[in-house]
């Protein structure tokens, strides 16, 4: 397939430009002027982009992770690649250890016999190794001091496809969790109260990783500058942010990235099963959450997830002043490095997957998905 005239933006944070792209079975295999090919589609007026890979997602469409159950897994994959979501880690909360054994075994299977619509890559344990202290949405009774025994019980469940999991450093059992479980994946600091000293410890000794920067840990203030000022002094950690508007401040959201770059940036959705449904009542973590005008929230308040999408984000993003590549960049090769899966996927690049998006050049809405070469929207 040939996409001729396309405005490529093609995830490495390059301006973009324009060409043609050439694919070939499941690969990308030239970019440039003139291509030719037997079959060829039109992009005059139109975006290419890599396709959106969501490294922290819980649901959509009525179903969760820790659902446990194949068929939801198949579910989100099919709804994602409508959203421009071509790959993705299903996310784990702080649930019982039953749960969340049944949960790894399952995104495992999907690993190895993928459902149809987005790639499922593995998964993130967004729980249970947090502070109760900072738990946001999380179950308080199935909160754990960090254990690296326990995790790699976990590890062994998921057949080594946990590709991400997260620690408050602050709690026992950090510094021998740290140790191990640097080695088999990617750490990351979450719910936690760590200030900054504690935070930039954890950095030397593992934490390469921030789950959603600015919620569910300290902030940056002039006296204490928090786990979001350590972030910001690092040049090691890459961040998370949900950029839905409602988690943080637009304004915020153009800091982080006039201060981290778009190379030390995730977009990330942290979706709950609400996402892609109407407003009501929902779930997450066996907790009621209550959806309205897409803000979901526990009994008493607290932000319980979100209901958006990589696709959304970014179209935020761009309205909000963040220029387009790096907008995409943090949607697409900065979250699959984050995860070592940037050899394959993430950039428009020949040799990488065929994954890409045709977005209309005014508006970025979506005009087609396409995953492993094939067009699936």
């Amino acid at each position: 397939m040939i996409y001729r005239n396309a405005t490529i933006v093609d995830g490495t944070g390059a301006a973009p430009h324009t060409a043609d792209l050439r694919t070939e079975g499941d690969r990308i295999v030239k970019i440039g002027q003139g291509l030719e090919g037997d079959e060829a589609l039109d992009c005059t007026g139109k975006i290419l982009t890599p396709g959106f890979v969501d490294i922290h997602i819980h649901g959509c469409v009525g179903v969760d992770t820790c659902d446990g159950d194949p068929q939801a897994l198949s579910k989100m994959a099919a709804h994602l690649a409508t959203c421009g979501v071509t790959a993705f880690c299903p996310t784990t909360m702080t649930v019982s250890d039953e749960e969340i054994c049944a949960a790894v075994r399952t995104v495992r299977a999907a690993v190895e016999n993928p459902p149809a619509g987005a790639v499922v890559l593995g998964v993130n344990m967004e729980g249970p190794f947090i502070n109760p202290a900072k738990k946001g949405a999380q179950k308080e009774e199935f909160v754990r001091n960090p254990s690296i025994s326990t995790f790699r019980r976990y590890w062994a469940e998921s057949d080594g496809t946990i590709k991400l999991v997260d620690i408050a450093p602050e709690q026992p059992g950090a510094h021998e969790f740290l140790r191990g479980a640097r080695e088999l994946c990617t750490v990351s600091i979450a719910h936690t109260e760590a200030n900054y000293d504690q935070a930039t410890w954890s950095f030397r000794h593992g934490v390469t990783h921030a789950t959603h920067l600015f919620n569910a840990m300290p902030g940056l203030t002039h006296r204490a500058p928090g786990t979001v000022g350590a972030v910001f002094d690092s040049s090691r950690v890459t961040a998370e942010l949900i950029c839905d508007g409602f988690h943080i401040h637009p304004a915020a959201l153009r800091i982080a990235f006039h201060q981290l770059g778009a190379g030390r940036i995730c977009v990330i959705s942290d979706s709950m099963r609400a996402a892609g449904m109407p407003d009501g009542v929902s779930e997450l973590g066996g907790q009621t959450v209550f959806v309205k005008n897409g803000e979901a929230r526990l009994a008493d308040g607290t932000i319980a997830g979100s209901t958006t999408n990589l696709l959304k984000e970014v179209q935020n993003l761009v309205s909000w002043g963040v220029p387009i590549e790096q907008a995409v960049q943090a949607a697409s090769l900065t979250p699959c490095r984050e995860i070592h899966e940037d050899a394959q996927r993430g950039s428009l690049e020949p040799g990488k997957r065929a994954d890409l998006l045709v977005l209309n050049a005014g508006t970025l809405t979506l005009q087609r998905t396409v995953i492993g070469g094939k067009a699936v929207l």
